[in-house]
């Protein structure tokens, strides 16, 4: 059973055959879709909280001809002790996949252990692949002036991730970026750097550990294809919200920042922005700032995924 559960789970050619499909069904929306989760049913279950995740998944899987089913972790009996391994193998009778967004990336390794029917990570504290799948899409996009670029335009360009480089979007970009070999440079506190655990991942999966991390924000912009950013207090960090703020302040992105980047370069979020924090309303409101491509394009590149997994898994 093929899941979707790290960014690196699907290769280089998937990945090039995703976002072909991708540009397709964004260019196609309005007229046709395919079929292809036609008289299937795709259950969500989240443990936190969504806009952009949970509203893209379901219209996706609606046009897709597929149905999707809600549910929140209050609304089944995991909240009252049911195993996750009877879940899965009890879900599996009655769904075709299972798209979920928890806390700990163990629940959805182990959801994806018990299932015999695909599961999507929707966002877990280690991991957001289908964000950073996104990300190169869109970036894509903007070399190619609306058409997408090869994947290969992506070797050498600079990505700069500000704030906290030990969060699941730093996590995820530093395995992207190893991917399709971008210059990713990390920069934050130093209590903030890339943990362990990432570290080991990539370790195990035979990828060159070397990551770039500098606390010099300047430094770190300069010359920067794209300046990127995420929240400074995730769900799940709220107690420790004072002082990541204060901690976090240098690394704000600027318009001073900006300008020390490329003229070209562009500004990313993978959403909800907190102006004044990690991200001033200039920045946001400069013609640089790409999110709402961002936001759009998590539609068409899941649609994509789920299509991917459906194919692979009929085989």
């Amino acid at each position: 059973m093929k899941h979707f559960l790290h960014d690196t789970d699907l290769s280089v050619e998937d990945i090039t055959q995703i976002f072909d499909q991708a540009a397709l069904l964004k260019s196609s929306r309005t007229s046709s879709q395919p079929p292809v989760l036609k008289n299937q049913t795709w259950g969500l279950i989240f443990y936190k909280n969504s806009t952009r995740t949970r509203i893209s998944f379901e219209v996706g899987i609606n046009e897709l001809s597929g149905n999707a089913i809600f549910l929140d972790n209050n609304s089944i009996q995991i909240n009252r002790g049911e195993s996750i391994q009877d879940t899965a193998q009890v879900l599996s009778r009655y769904l075709h996949g299972l798209i979920i967004r928890t806390h700990e990336h163990e629940i959805i390794e182990t959801f994806a252990k018990n299932a015999s029917i695909p599961v999507v990570n929707a966002l877990t504290n280690f991991l957001h692949p289908c964000q950073t799948y996104t990300d190169v899409f869109t970036i894509l996009e903007q070399l190619g002036k609306g058409s997408l670029a090869s994947l290969s335009d992506l070797e050498g360009k600079k990505v700069v991730f500000f704030g906290d480089t030990a969060c699941n979007m730093a996590n995820s970009w530093i395995l992207i970026a190893k991917l399709f070999k971008i210059n990713l440079v990390l920069c934050g506190p130093e209590d903030f750097r890339p943990k362990e655990k990432i570290i080991s991942f990539l370790d195990n999966q035979n990828m060159d550990s070397g990551i770039t991390f500098c606390s010099d924000p300047k430094a770190a912009a300069e010359n920067a294809d794209v300046l990127y950013t995420d929240v400074w207090v995730s769900m799940g960090d709220e107690a420790e919200a004072r002082n990541r703020i204060n901690i976090m302040q240098p690394y704000s992105v600027t318009p001073a920042l900006l300008k020390l980047a490329k003229p070209s370069a562009i500004f990313m979020h993978c959403m909800p922005t907190h102006p004044g924090m990690e991200v001033t309303q200039d920045v946001l409101d400069s013609p640089q700032a790409i999110l709402y491509d961002q936001a759009e394009n998590r539609l068409h590149v899941q649609k994509a995924i789920l299509a991917h997994l459906a194919e692979v898994n009929r085989k």
